[in-house]
């Protein structure tokens, strides 16, 4: 009696994920993308985001549908509570682009996920955005990420799928390390 190994069955494509990176080295120029938001003001501290478009593979792209994304402030700031926060909205980013890559990192490493989630929390003093301290930071005092992942794997195991998702996420590069922002403006 032989015992078939069962594959790891968590919903991401590997093998196209292996494809487009041997295609990306060989073509690099192809990697580099430009991803896009617009965003709209409606009233108060009220926006609405639309993301539909981006650059990548060397021409211009589409989502299968257009996203969108209210943010507010909530009503403790005497606002309408519209949406999450900015600043939530970064926290959710983060959260999305992590779990992605536990779930691929699980797959190529063909282990099992039976749930993931996480809890990320962050402080901030708001003596800093509000003009009280120019000594106070205006942004994030720190992230802290906790996950409560049930897998087939070790303890060791499922800490080496964080640790790589971790290492290759987008959104964690973009918050710990320093990234250039340009602002402009036009007259309407």
């Amino acid at each position: 009696m032989t015992i078939e190994a069962q594959k790891a069955e968590n919903g991401v494509n590997v093998e196209a994920l292996l494809g487009a990176r041997e295609a990306l080295t060989e073509a690099p120029e192809a990697a580099r993308f430009k991803w896009r938001a617009t965003s709209e003001w409606l009233n108060g501290t009220h926006s609405r985001a639309t993301v539909d478009g981006f650059y990548g593979l060397g021409g211009e792209q589409k989502h299968r549908q257009t996203f969108t994304f209210d943010t507010d402030h909530p009503e403790i700031f005497a606002a309408e509570d519209n949406g999450a926060t900015p600043v939530e909205m970064v926290l959710v980013g983060l959260a999305g682009c992590l779990g992605a890559g536990i779930a691929s990192v699980a797959q190529n490493r063909n282990i099992q996920l039976r749930s993931v989630k996480a809890t990320l929390e962050a402080g901030m003093d708001l003596q800093g955005i509000l003009g009280i301290d120019d000594g106070v930071r205006n942004g994030f005092d720190g992230i802290k990420v906790h996950y409560e992942i049930d897998a087939e794997a070790t303890p060791e195991e499922i800490a080496a799928l964080v640790a790589q998702s971790q290492k290759r996420s987008a959104v964690f590069d973009i918050i710990t390390n320093p990234t250039d922002v340009t602002v402009s403006t036009s007259k309407a």
